[in-house]
């Protein structure tokens, strides 16, 4: 693993960017059980160093969620997290009585059937579960409809990179998170999305491909009969299309 500045750092960048409300939040979080106690320990002093308020103040990290909607959808979340035997480990409540703001929250005991394992979130919740082996992380770690990006921090690079191409999502991040680049496509495999942002992939997004064949060396008899038929043939396919 990482130096701990490091990889604690990135991990609570990916989870709580934009109140958890983003598609790449790193809600699941696989931590090899040699340095899992420890990772726990500094992942929860700094979820509890988190300034949850007016999202107008400059210290203010973590606002509200988006909307009514959204803060019982993630409630809903806990709530099944509990209910399906997971360990709050930290938060798991509303702030106040007004707002919709959420206690930053840790989830353990986990199982890889459970909603809050297999669905996306989309708020300051993770679930922090241990692992053994590569090959039983890579499994893991691919059994969700979803796949967008995933992160892999590890001081052997042949292992990221291997771990990495094994990932079923459309980015991977190596000893880092929430990096983009205007050259390169971002995208998601699975259920997560349709078509590409950035880099000239996206322009395919904008684009119709118009294919027209034009016959120039062969002579076709009774020209004054066939054409006709064929661009009566071509309009009606046309129609077909656009309905």
């Amino acid at each position: 693993m990482l130096p701990p500045s490091h990889y604690y750092a990135s991990t609570h960048c990916r989870r709580s960017f934009n109140h958890g409300q983003n598609y790449s939040a790193g809600s699941r979080i696989f931590v090899r059980g040699g340095v899992y106690d420890k990772f726990l320990d500094q992942c929860t002093e700094q979820a509890r160093a988190i300034k949850v308020g007016d999202p107008f103040s400059p210290d203010t990290y973590q606002g509200p969620q988006v909307s009514g909607t959204q803060f019982e959808r993630i409630m809903g979340y806990i709530n099944s997290g509990k209910n399906d035997g997971a360990a709050v480990h930290l938060g798991g409540k509303q702030i106040g009585q007004e707002g919709y703001f959420i206690e930053p929250t840790i989830f353990t005991g986990c199982r890889p059937g459970m909603k809050i394992v297999r669905e996306e979130i989309f708020g300051p919740v993770a679930c922090v579960m241990k692992f053994t082996t590569e090959d039983e992380v890579v499994e893991q770690a691919n059994d969700t409809s979803y796949g967008l990006a995933a992160s892999v921090f590890t001081k052997d690079i042949g292992r990221a990179i291997r771990v990495a191409c094994a990932l079923k999502a459309g980015t991977a991040w190596i000893n880092c998170a929430q990096q983009t680049e205007i050259s390169m496509p971002f995208r998601g495999f699975k259920q997560s999305g349709i078509g590409r942002e950035l880099s000239e992939y996206a322009l395919k997004n904008y684009t119709n491909v118009k294919v027209v064949h034009v016959n120039v060396g062969i002579r076709l008899r009774s020209l004054s009969i066939l054409v006709p038929c064929i661009i009566s043939t071509n309009i009606m396919h046309s129609s077909t299309n656009q309905r």
